[in-house]
């Protein structure tokens, strides 16, 4: 829908509402729960809809069109994916050989227009249109769906008569292929980093992860599930006619000139097969670690532990914390032509030229621990072990970095300081862990503001009480001034400017758009090396951590809100454990 603040500038300019109480009761409806106010003021009768969009036309200069009544040729409509019409209520209305004509009832949603002028190689002509001009375009379209969802089930239910059902071939078929490849579109378009296809009773949902977040992006028949299933079977090569074991596998599309690999786990539920895919973008490259989000003294302490030629470099976090993004930006610093650098991960996430990738393969016997061991036979330099989850890794990684390799690896442990105990509890002796490991980082991924629709606020008493239940309150004004420029003006919790997104077309709305890291480093210095071999326990670490001056994670993060990178509630809701 058009952002709030355009139809409160188009309203407001024009006097369209039939009654400004009303109006403005409804305005801050809107505010409050995020809402559509031009949806809210339609559906109240407030303002006429057909006088709201033309005027917001004319202040967008963008013109007004009308699609009742207006007959749209099928191949031009089926130019822009079902799912991606409904979402972002778009419909493609006309064309030529180099134009395209949208109508749209946000004209400012840019990136929908250019993921349209990327997918169909048309420069997109832009023009404005009403909620319910859209809604009866969009029927065109359900017809069309149901006439091929038809002949599926037709085609389907004579195969199954013959043959007991052709899985192969109800893959091929062409809706079947156009249904799923508009998913993958449409989930690469959003910045989607998984796909999750769930089969219910009566239908098939598609859900993506946003920003960390899974949002539902559209339901489907469920005579469309087995079509949809086997497409994916056969993209990935896996077994078709295999429905009671979990499968993995993996597959590559191109879009304009951009590749995307999915990894591809189905498993065997209740109303059919589950289907789960995480999104890989090839050719991306490593990010440094200042695009990573630490903050300069941590950029400086993690600096240093990667100059060391050997030791270990140890990265903790909960599953999706962003830790395998955080070593593959470690080795692109590494690869050098003079350096040998081997990687064993479960599974391979990115192809880095230059390094040699190897993916375990426990049904070989090709494990961790193996992979590990025949990697010292290779003479490398620097070795990256995806996760240590045994005492078996965790002891051929700690021998590795005591014989002169640097050893990158991945824990999952809640902070810094747990790591210490965690690998004593592997039955790794504490002097070999206090004499290899370099440092250790513990991270979590945050949403980033929104830029587009980022504004100001101050806490208020309740706020400033529920961030006491979790901080030290009395120590943030201190962290402020030392690591965010905090003003003499802001010496009090409710005089501190922070941001947060009210949303907009970018975002979708939620004022949110990307992810960053927070992180909490705990070097081993000489000191902690003797507490480690008296075996302390993660009390005394963090103790005698903070003690030196680290950063908590939590405090990393209130250091990134005062900045205008993430919000307060956002690190609330990834550190509390």
């Amino acid at each position: 829908m058009t952002p709030n603040k355009i139809v409160e500038e188009v309203v407001e300019k024009n006097k369209l509402f039939t009654d400004e109480k009303k109006y403005n009761s409804q305005k801050e409806q809107a505010t409050k729960n995020k809402e559509s106010l031009a949806e809210l003021l339609i559906i109240k009768n407030l303002v006429k809809e057909d006088e709201l969009y033309k005027k917001i036309g004319e202040h967008l200069k963008i013109p007004f069109v009308s699609l009742k009544g207006l007959d749209i040729r099928k191949d031009i409509l089926s130019l822009i994916p079902n799912p991606l019409a409904n979402t972002h209520h778009v419909v493609a209305y006309e064309k030529s050989n180099s134009e395209i004509k949208l109508a749209m009832v946000d004209p400012t949603d840019i990136e929908t227009a250019e993921f349209i002028r990327r997918k169909t190689g048309l420069e997109p002509i832009i023009a404005i249109t009403t909620p319910s001009d859209i809604k009866d375009a969009l029927k065109n379209y359900r017809t069309g769906l149901e006439e091929e969802l038809k002949i599926i089930e037709e085609k389907s239910a004579k195969q199954d008569e013959e043959n007991g059902g052709d899985l192969k071939k109800k893959a091929e078929e062409l809706p079947v292929v156009n249904i799923v490849s508009s998913i993958l579109e449409h989930a690469i378009f959003d910045g989607a980093s998984d796909i999750h296809i769930e089969p219910a009773e009566t239908e098939i949902h598609i859900r993506y992860r946003i920003d960390g977040m899974l949002k539902e992006a559209m339901a489907l028949p469920k005579n469309l599930q087995n079509g949809i299933i086997a497409r994916i079977k056969v993209l990935a090569n896996l077994k078709l006619d295999e429905h009671m074991v979990p499968q993995d596998g993996r597959f590559k599309i191109k879009i304009q000139e951009e590749k995307t690999a999915f990894r591809v786990s189905i498993i065997p539920v209740y109303d059919g097969e589950k289907i789960v895919m995480r999104l890989l973008p090839e050719g991306a490259k490593p990010l440094t670690l200042r695009e990573l989000g630490f903050l300069p003294e941590v950029q400086e302490q993690m600096e240093n532990a990667i100059k060391k030629p050997h030791g270990m470099i140890l990265v903790t976090g909960p599953t999706g914390s962003g830790k395998t993004t955080t070593l593959y930006s470690v080795l692109g610093m590494l690869n050098q032509p003079h350096v040998n650098i081997s990687t064993i991960e479960d599974p391979i996430e990115y192809h880095i030229a230059g390094i040699n990738q190897s993916q375990i393969n426990p049904k070989v016997g090709f494990t961790f621990a193996t992979g590990l061991r025949a990697f010292l036979r290779q003479d490398p330099n620097i070795i990256m072990v995806g996760e240590i989850r045994d005492g078996e890794t965790a002891e051929i990684a700690v021998h590795a970095a005591m014989t002169g390799h640097l050893v990158l690896s991945t824990l999952h442990t809640n902070n810094a300081p747990d790591t210490l105990p965690r690998l004593l509890d592997m039955g790794i002796p504490p002097f070999l862990i206090a004499y290899t490991t370099n440092i250790i980082l513990a991270q979590r991924l945050v949403r980033k503001i929104c830029k587009n629709c980022s504004k100001e606020y101050h806490l208020d008493s309740n706020a400033i009480k529920e961030l006491g239940l979790v901080f030290d309150t009395e120590k943030i004004i201190p962290l402020l001034k030392k690591h965010a420029d905090l003003k003499d003006s802001e010496a009090k919790l409710d005089k501190i400017t922070f941001y947060q997104g009210e949303g907009c077309a970018q975002c979708k709305q939620s004022g949110y758009k990307g992810r960053i890291g927070i992180y909490e480093i705990l070097p081993i210095d000489e000191e902690l090396a003797k507490k480690i071999n008296a075996r302390a326990t993660t009390a005394e670490i963090k103790e005698y951590a903070r003690g030196k001056g680290m950063v908590l994670m939590s405090e990393d993060g209130i250091v990134k809100a005062k900045k205008g990178i993430t919000t307060i509630s956002e690190i609330l809701r990834v550190t509390k454990e």
